[in-house]
């Protein structure tokens, strides 16, 4: 007969095993996620506000685990401070704190590992170099192949390097992000990525966008810039795939009722040339505005980081978005968050993007641009169903919906 005493000794250390056990089990869904940061800290635009908008998300929806940004510089565009679960590395001892590009692509391995990080996430097409050979999990996210359907718009080196980053990632990491199925079927088709490995995810943009603002603090903004009573809105680089002349050719044909200001938020080089040389030689100069020329926005932090944008979409009538390819379409998402009317292509991933809320044109249809804009002017009924459509569509965006469908992944691994 077993004494009591000993009994009782056995069932508390198999109490306090099957405790530690249960404690472990919890414990091992606990991460260390790990992101190159460069994007983050040094992108402005699109690239940008993917990684900051999905770091910070997974952050405020998946608080028990923790993050690690890997920047090789630090800037004023993210403030990882107000979040108690995120850490950021940046390379301090030489070589890496000098050659911080070869850090980037391929020293952080050293990092990640010191740092034991469970998954690393490459945010913007690359993952460093032989991390496959380490016991880390790597996901990349692909956002377009852009440059492989327009090659002439890049030097030849950039597309090679482009090219090989893309490739190196796509084949060595674990699991593949495309942000829309157009980038999935481009993946498939053109580099020969087996399609169970890439998962589509759809990005999310700045919450900002999603709150109404009040009549105040939209008239703040349209003083500060001194932008029109009503007018429609350009956004995104000044580049050919943009196509930002076609819109201006649109103007040619609305009648002057119907002509309302457009205002660009986007900057850009050969082609802006072309376009404002357009602009001038068909008398439009006091129809489009170059909003990132004004004084007020070259000065204003709260421009430079989009802080107003939210102000500005919501003023607009209409966003005109008639680019010729996307990996996504990101001001489309922004516009439908703002309730703002959308014109856009009826291309590439843009119906995904815009879905059954947004106005499509062909793109090298100038007289359809024009059309739909006029149409926009016009039925103010038309324009406040788009506006319902478009806010009701965009709840298929969502931080939440985002942060979880890559969550999903990172938990698959």
């Amino acid at each position: 007969m077993v004494p009591t005493r000993i009994k009782k000794s056995v069932f508390v250390k198999m109490y306090i095993l099957s405790n530690c056990l249960l404690y472990l089990s919890d414990k091992q869904f606990e991460m260390k996620i790990g992101f190159d940061a460069k994007r983050i800290y040094q992108n402005k635009t699109g690239l940008g506000n993917y990684s900051r908008t999905l770091v910070a998300s997974l952050a405020e929806f998946y608080p028990d685990h923790s993050y690690y940004l890997f920047a090789p510089k630090i800037t004023n565009m993210f403030d990882a401070t107000s979040f108690s679960n995120m850490n950021v590395i940046s390379p301090q001892k030489f070589p890496s704190s000098f050659f911080t590009s070869a850090w980037r692509s391929s020293w952080v391995k050293n990092d990640v590992i010191k740092n034991g990080i469970d998954v690393y996430h490459g945010l913007s097409h690359e993952i460093p170099l032989r991390i496959q050979n380490t016991s880390v999990k790597s996901v990349v996210t692909i956002h377009d192949l852009i440059f492989e359907r327009y090659p002439k718009q890049y030097s030849f080196m950039d597309v090679r390097i482009h090219r090989k980053k893309i490739l190196n990632a796509c084949r060595n990491a674990n699991e593949v992000i495309a942000i829309s199925e157009q980038t999935k079927l481009d993946l498939i088709n053109l580099y020969k990525i087996e399609k169970e490995k890439i998962k589509v995810c759809y990005q999310s943009c700045n919450p900002a966008f999603e709150n109404a603002l009040s009549d105040d603090e939209k008239n703040k903004i349209k003083t500060k810039y001194q932008l029109p009573n009503h007018f429609f809105l350009s956004v995104g680089s000044i580049i050919e795939r943009k196509n930002l002349l076609n819109i201006c050719k649109a103007y040619l044909k609305l009648s002057p009722e119907h002509r309302l200001p457009l205002v660009v938020i986007g900057d850009g080089g050969e082609y802006k040339r072309k376009v404002v040389d357009f602009v001038k030689k068909n008398n439009l100069e006091n129809l489009i505005i170059f909003l990132s020329e004004n004084e007020s926005a070259k000065s204003s932090r709260s421009f430079q980081n989009g802080e107003d944008f939210p102000a500005i979409y919501q003023l607009a009538t209409a966003l005109i978005y008639p680019s010729y390819f996307e990996g996504f379409g990101i001001p489309i998402l922004e516009a439908l968050w703002s309730r703002t009317p959308v014109i856009t292509s009826n291309v590439s991933c843009l119906p995904e993007t815009g879905g059954d809320a947004a106005l499509y044109v062909n793109p090298d249809r100038e007289d359809e641009i024009a059309e739909a804009m006029k149409k926009i002017v016009e039925d103010n009924n038309f324009a406040n169903e788009m506006k319902l459509k478009g806010w009701n569509y965009a709840q298929k965006f969502t931080q939440q919906k985002c942060a979880d469908a890559v969550m999903n992944i990172y938990t698959s691994l």
